[in-house]
């Protein structure tokens, strides 16, 4: 899309001070549209922000799954949508499921009722504190993004500790813990199907807690008078494990979609009656050791009359403890499919992707492993391989030492150089 000619962008003294004073009208972008502005703010132009990569030509589509098919047709359609496209559409839940017919447009509708209150009652419910598990604000990254993106958000946390209902606004209650209960049955369901594509039982993720973290964000997307200048979401991927998101009927939702040829398109994910989008988040691209994809996705700003409302719910594993760490299942990895990522307490993990604006692709490679690998006992070890380590890397490499795949104990090593670098990664070796 074209760019529009702009004033000058802001310098980081008046960025702040604008920052300041949009927050602090504690009314949103709702709010901005409510003022009568028929230009998009400074603070929220996006500099090209459509040309990173073509849209796909009409007609290619997300995959989809059925989740009324025999469950081996349904684990195997899952998997294979979560490995070639990270993305698909999941129809017939609320007859497998027992889902009832009217969700989830009820709670998208009582979601839409929220943020069209007028601009004082929302605004009593605003704030970046998630006050007893919840709370009603615009852009979570909006200190430290480049650009702040055309939304309003209410996050409710729903585990491991649940928010107080009380919390959440009266308008709206009711129907996002119903919600939050049909879609807790879905993600079961699929976190099995998963599992079981992965040749694993079908309860190897529950029982890793992946239902047991969950957050919902419910996402308002206003009218925009110049949706070509500014991203209701800038390209990212989801940090946790799998996300279930329902949608409106608006669209902008858009999958990043790489070929065999390795060739990108943006794909839009038209929404689909009485279906579900599912994603893989990097968690689960972590633990299935990139047997499945966590890929980029957006939602582009639309040229209709109306505004746009989505419901995600991210699940993410709810054991958070020192002591719990995660990273590729153990069941996966071999001698000729050694772990790809070191593994991480969740505390760690959720640390990078807070201190991260939300566009930064770098999370996942934050965890993955570079170096060489080696064993002593029943433990693995790395030695990552950057330019302060050339030497010790050197002086390893002179004692024949073998790459990922191949056990070597540590005392072949007893140069305190070669030892000063090593680091657990993954507990036990097979």
């Amino acid at each position: 899309m074209a760019m529009a000619s702009s004033a000058p962008a802001p310098d980081a003294t008046d960025r702040a001070a604008l920052l300041k004073a949009f927050d602090e009208s504690r009314t949103g972008v709702r709010g901005l549209v409510e003022s009568g502005v028929s230009s998009v703010p400074a603070l929220f132009l996006h500099p090209d922000p459509y040309a990173s990569a073509p849209l796909a030509p009409p007609g290619v589509s997300i995959p989809v799954v059925d989740l009324s098919l025999p469950a081996p047709l349904a684990a195997a359609a899952a998997a294979e949508a979560a490995r070639t496209w990270g993305f698909f559409h999941l129809v017939n839940h609320h007859r497998a499921l027992a889902v009832p017919d009217d969700h989830p447009a009820r709670a998208l509708a009582a979601v839409r009722a929220f943020n069209e209150l007028p601009g004082p009652e929302r605004a009593a419910h605003y704030g970046r504190a998630v006050a007893g598990g919840v709370s009603y604000s615009s852009n979570v990254d909006l200190f430290r993004s480049p650009a702040a993106s055309w939304r309003d958000t209410i996050q409710i946390a729903f585990g491991p500790q649940r928010a107080d209902p009380a919390r959440i606004p009266a308008v709206c209650r009711d129907e996002v813990l119903e919600w939050d209960a049909h879609a807790t049955a879905v993600g079961r369901a699929l976190l099995g199907l998963l599992s079981e594509g992965l040749g694993l039982g079908a309860a190897r993720l529950e029982e890793a807690s992946c239902l047991e973290g969950k957050v919902m964000v419910c996402h308002y997307y206003p009218v925009c008078p110049e949706p070509e200048r500014t991203m209701g979401v800038v390209p990212h991927t989801d940090p946790g494990v799998l996300t279930v998101l329902a949608q409106d009927g608006v669209g902008g939702l858009q999958v990043k979609h790489t070929d065999e040829e390795g060739r990108s398109q943006w794909v839009d994910v038209k929404p689909v009656p009485g279906a579900l989008v599912i994603n893989v988040g990097d968690l689960l691209q972590i633990m299935s050791n990139d047997t499945y994809k966590s890929v980029e996705h957006r939602v582009v700003m639309n040229t209709r009359e109306e505004a746009r409302v989505s419901i995600a719910i991210f699940f993410n594993p709810g054991k958070r403890g020192d002591s719990v760490f995660y990273g590729p299942l153990p069941e996966l990895t071999s001698s000729e499919n050694p772990p790809k990522y070191r593994n991480f307490t969740m505390s760690e993990f959720l640390g990078a992707f807070f201190r991260r604006d939300l566009a930064s692709k770098a999370l996942i490679d934050h965890f993955k492993l570079t170096g060489m690998q080696f064993s002593r006992g029943s433990r693995m070890y790395i030695v990552a391989s950057n330019p302060i380590m050339e030497r010790k890397l050197q002086l390893i490499r002179k004692r024949n030492c073998q790459q990922f795949g191949h056990q070597v104990t540590l005392t072949e090593f007893t140069d305190p150089e070669c030892l000063g670098p090593l680091r657990e990664v993954y507990n036990p070796v097979k």
